[in-house]
């Protein structure tokens, strides 16, 4: 038998340590996983471990050099990361870095040795150093969900308070499962809305470029040569002409609109006012509007059903949901079924009466409820949604593309038209 000794957190997430004898490190965690602790660092004690001490000793005093410096790189960039969003190459760090810690967690591997683990095999530096800074901390007795709350820029409040919660029960392993399964289901989701949208928008930005590039180098010569002739020119020659002239003549003047317009909207998103107007339309718009609206109710169900079932209280889930949807509409229709609660209502009813939300979304509630099952309820939902997202997908893009087509195929015929016709009157006359 080997003692160790070694330090973790209690089922209430307060500090803990003691000695434990054992076989095996390994063996070791287990029995105090079994006795519901959550093991982040053990050390063999005795005279056989002496030595090992030694050389841990001089690898930490070299590991503490280094970390001085991360540190300080962290803080001064981390007053930047606070007002960010979480960017997409961010998120696929923090889908990896899930992904492997609950593995390893799973194992039985201490969370430092854990972390360490990722650290040797994390290659972007950046990211790098946030891992050694939460390991830092969390080797100094700081709990997982508060070393990763100061890295605003890659672990947000759902992430946070689920963590928060698993690290509280002693199911830490099984919160990061979830909640990587959960990022891979939003992401696949984030994917197909993306993928479904680039087609449209690549095909449109084309089009402006190629009609830009005719009006701008091809008309003027085109109509130039035409006029030296001294022949009245057709009128769609002469709308094109004159559009052309604009164009070339104002350029500047297109270019300061659009850059002012831009400026204004930002103004006015950047309002609570003003966004809650616009997220209010964009829900109603055709099409586009029924896809954002699915989207957002996916989100909402299932980022509500991961965070009920690592074990968050109702109201913090809904809390944490908020800064998921996207709309600030649905936001305000959170914050009012939020605020309901608190009053002592249960969540259907707020749900059903908001005018919002489905009637479909309110009576699963309901059921879920009524049965003590609301989290698999609410994945249900979610599921659903996200199956309606996908259809609505599709019917998007083979309404849109179709659309867009006819619509760059008549704006470049009458271009092409123009310049033909008195080209073909003028052949006519020789």
């Amino acid at each position: 038998m080997v003692i160790y000794e070694w330090k973790g957190f209690d089922k209430n997430g307060g500090k803990a340590s003691g000695v434990i004898d054992s076989d095996s490190a390994r063996e070791a965690r287990a029995k105090l996983k079994r006795q519901g602790y959550m093991v982040t660092e053990t050390t063999e004690t005795g005279p056989g471990a002496r030595k090992t001490n030694r050389k841990a000793q001089k690898k930490a005093k070299s590991e503490s050099k280094l970390q001085a410096k991360l540190l300080k790189t962290l803080e001064s960039a981390r007053g930047k990361g606070d007002a960010q969003r979480i960017t997409k190459r961010n998120l696929e760090d923090v889908g990896t870095f899930t992904r492997q810690l609950a593995t390893l967690l799973k194992a039985g591997i201490p969370l430092t040795e854990a972390l360490r683990a990722i650290i040797e095999q994390t290659q972007r530096k950046r990211f790098n150093m946030v891992t050694r800074d939460i390991r830092e901390r969390i080797s100094q007795g700081e709990p997982t969900a508060d070393a990763l709350s100061n890295h605003p820029e890659y672990f947000d409040d759902l992430y946070v308070s689920m963590v928060r919660s698993g690290e509280a029960a002693g199911r830490l392993d099984e919160v990061l499962e979830r909640l990587a399964g959960f990022m891979q289901g939003q992401a696949r989701v984030r994917n197909k809305v993306a993928a479904a949208m680039a087609y449209p928008i690549i095909m449109l930005c084309i089009g402006v470029l190629v009609v830009a590039a005719l009006l701008v180098l091809v008309v003027p010569k085109i109509t130039t040569m035409l006029e030296a002739r001294g022949e009245l020119l057709p009128l769609p020659t002469r709308i094109l002409q004159n559009t052309s002239d604009y164009l070339v003549e104002w350029w500047w003047a297109f270019l300061l609109i659009f850059i002012f317009s831009g400026l204004v909207f930002n103004l006015i998103y950047s309002s609570q006012k003003g966004r809650l107007g616009i997220d209010s339309k964009l829900l109603k718009l055709p099409l586009f509007g029924d896809l954002i609206t699915k989207q957002a109710l996916s989100r909402f169900a299932q980022t509500f059903a991961t965070l009920l079932r690592s074990g968050v209280p109702v109201v913090r889930c809904l809390e944490v949901t908020e800064t998921v949807l996207g709309n600030r509409l649905l936001e305000k229709t959170v914050q009012d079924v939020r605020a309901k609660i608190l009053e002592g209502a249960d969540i259907a009813g707020p749900i059903k009466a908001s005018g919002v939300f489905p009637p479909l979304m309110g009576y699963m509630i309901a059921v879920g409820e009524q049965s003590g099952e609301l989290d698999t309820m609410m994945l249900q939902v979610g599921e659903a949604y996200e199956e309606e997202v996908e259809i609505s997908t599709q019917k998007f893009t083979s309404l849109v593309e179709p659309i867009l087509i006819v619509f760059l195929a008549v704006l470049v015929g009458f271009i092409v038209l123009s310049i033909l016709w008195p080209v073909l009157q003028l052949s006519q006359s020789f």
